[in-house]
């Protein structure tokens, strides 16, 4: 049975936002809530599938998306896998262990380090941290799409809007999904949510981080706070704000400047594959299907 709302909704007042939350950023968390668990139940439907299995961090977004899994559809359909590298942080580990003992969800720990050093392996020493960081995205993709069908059960992406406008993701690697469902939510409105249905104060709390490498944040390695980012983000894509205007509400032009070059240098990563139109009728273009189709499927 779906985990019920009282069950994920702790008060409001013991999870303060710390003033982060830009005030144009501010949503109506219930209708939220109810867009994403409709939109995650639709899916399963028009894929055919009952289950959904998505990668763990212990990081906010993936923790928000366990809930609201659950919530949804029930957290006995849902598989979590905890795919952690030998630099990543213990700390990641036990946050995200805490979420699949408050959900009562199957889980499993499958350790990359093999996988990854396998690969770069002694002669590759001039391999860049952001090179093996990458690979051990890519890595965890692979393993969430073979569980996918031992758990006969659809991955499900836990990739933001922040990310998928600047291009804050690796391509075939965290942004490979049958579907995202919060990726519609900037950063901090993934932060209001998570702080309305109840995720664990830990990860509210701590600084952002991919768990590329040791020490990583993801703060530190843009240079930019997710707070002043989403704001500007917000006035840029949702507002559609040219430069003069958004440095006339205080932006600085080099940071305008930025952000435009960041959102618009990962656009490949946002669309398929473009396909060179030969015949007729072009599979994904002119050759369509609905996507229901119940029964078994290749994910």
């Amino acid at each position: 049975m779906p985990v019920s709302a009282a069950q994920l909704t702790g008060p409001p007042a013991a999870r303060p936002l710390d003033g982060e939350l830009p005030a144009e950023l501010a949503i109506d968390t219930d209708v939220a809530r109810r867009i994403i668990g409709g939109f995650i139940r639709a899916q399963c439907d028009q894929a055919g599938f009952d289950r959904l299995v998505l990668a763990l961090s212990g990081g906010i977004d993936s923790a928000l998306v366990a809930y609201l899994v659950a919530e949804s559809i029930g957290a006995e359909r849902l598989l979590c896998l905890l795919m952690p590298y030998r630099t990543s942080s213990p700390r990641s580990r036990a946050d995200a262990e805490e979420v699949v003992r408050r959900l009562g969800c199957a889980s499993e720990l499958v350790d990359i380090s093999t996988m990854v050093d396998g690969y770069f392996g002694p002669e590759r020493t001039d391999a860049s941290p952001l090179r093996r960081g990458n690979l051990a995205a890519r890595m965890r993709m692979a393993v969430l799409y073979d569980h996918s069908v031992t758990w006969n059960g659809l991955v499900v992406g836990t990739s933001n809007k922040t990310e998928s406008l600047i291009g804050y993701t690796t391509l075939f690697g965290d942004s490979a999904c049958a579907f995202a469902p919060i990726g519609d939510l900037y950063k901090s409105q993934v932060r209001q949510l998570a702080a309305v249905m109840a995720v664990p104060d830990p990860i509210l709390r701590k600084e952002p981080s991919a768990d590329l490498w040791a020490g990583q944040t993801d703060e530190g390695e843009m240079g930019l706070r997710y707070a002043d980012l989403d704001r500007l983000l917000f006035w840029m894509v949702d507002r559609r704000r040219r430069p003069p205007e958004l440095a006339a509400m205080g932006f600085e032009p080099a940071v305008i400047e930025r952000v435009e070059r960041l959102v618009a240098a990962s656009e490949f990563k946002r669309q398929v594959p473009p396909v060179a139109k030969v015949g007729p009728r072009t599979a994904g273009i002119d050759h369509l299907y609905p996507r229901r189709r119940p029964g078994s499927a290749r994910r």
